[in-house]
């Protein structure tokens, strides 16, 4: 292996760790089949994910390859499997789930990806505390996904028993953020 740093962008952690680069991409080689183009560009997009890249760009002799990938925070805790091609994605553990015995309280999960917040902007009041009743309907936080304040609302009424997540921290598809308990059908 060659400790040669192809052209890229955005190493996740600010790491400086040479990137190493398998010597088969350094050969020089006029024509390539199309078969072993397909495996080059297999080969990069492994180098991609091995050294945790969002952005690798490789040419050679008129053939340029340019490979993204979006980076996001993984989860504290327990990891998920990176998912095999062909296979739907693992769905994460997240280290602020909530306790496996629930005893009949609803859990308010994150429909989306994005940043959790409590209140509608910084200095204003949280939407609610733990103890309070809420109705179903009743905004409970906002998401914000691409620049877009997304409302989360109650699916039930009764009382928040345990908030899950800190406020201006990521969540994640599925994860858990509040725990309510209904009120009982009169």
């Amino acid at each position: 292996m060659s400790k040669k740093k192809p052209s890229s962008t955005g190493a996740a952690s600010g790491r400086k760790a040479p990137i190493l680069v398998p010597d088969r991409f350094l050969e020089s080689g006029r024509s390539q089949p199309t078969e072993d183009r397909a495996k080059l560009i297999q080969d990069l997009a492994d180098l991609l994910r091995k050294n945790n890249l969002s952005e690798l760009e490789f040419e050679r002799e008129g053939l340029r390859v340019r490979l993204r990938q979006e980076l996001t925070a993984k989860p504290a805790g327990p990891v998920a499997q990176e998912p095999v091609a062909g296979q739907a994605p693992a769905i994460p553990s997240y280290a602020a789930a909530p306790p496996a015995d629930t005893g009949g309280l609803v859990t308010i999960t994150s429909p989306i990806v994005g940043t959790f917040y409590r209140s509608p902007s910084p200095d204003a009041d949280p939407y609610v505390e733990e103890g309070d009743t809420v109705k179903k309907g009743q905004v409970l936080c906002i998401v914000e996904a691409m620049k877009l304040m997304n409302e989360i609302e109650s699916e039930v009424d009764g009382r928040v028993v345990k908030i899950l997540v800190e406020s201006a921290k990521p969540v994640e598809y599925g994860q858990p953020l509040f725990l309510i308990e209904p009120t009982p059908a009169a």
